[in-house]
């Protein structure tokens, strides 16, 4: 009777212990199956405007890449030292200025700047 009783007892066992993880997974894969019928966010929540007027939103854009260059060769700088100045001016009121207060008098060009006055005469 021992005999018969073993092999029942184990049985049981062995099917008990695989149902719990059975039902389990079955249980996992109902709740999976909602999720994805639902989707994985309940509600989604509108952006509230605050403005009546649509604005473009700004987007990449990207620095041009040319496949030749558009010009032959870079120009030379069109205002060099010899166009800016021009002549030195010899006229009285220059030459009082040089010799009261030690400044040099220069014609230069019209559309020269300060800066390239500055740099033509340490230049020359």
């Amino acid at each position: 009777m021992s005999s018969t009783t073993a092999p029942k007892s184990t049985k049981p066992k062995a099917e008990k212990k695989g149902a719990k993880p059975a039902e389990g997974k079955v249980a996992k894969a109902k709740t999976a199956k909602k999720a994805a019928l639902k989707g994985a966010a309940s509600t989604i929540k509108r952006k509230t405007r605050t403005s009546v007027s649509f604005h473009k939103p700004k987007t990449l854009r990207l620095s041009r890449i040319p496949k030749y260059p558009r010009t032959s060769i870079p120009h030379t700088p069109r205002m060099d030292q010899y166009r800016t100045i021009i002549s030195p001016l010899n006229t009285e009121s220059a030459m009082k200025k040089i010799e009261e207060h030690n400044t040099l008098v220069f014609i230069v060009d019209i559309k020269a700047n300060k800066r390239q006055i500055r740099d033509a005469v340490k230049k020359l």
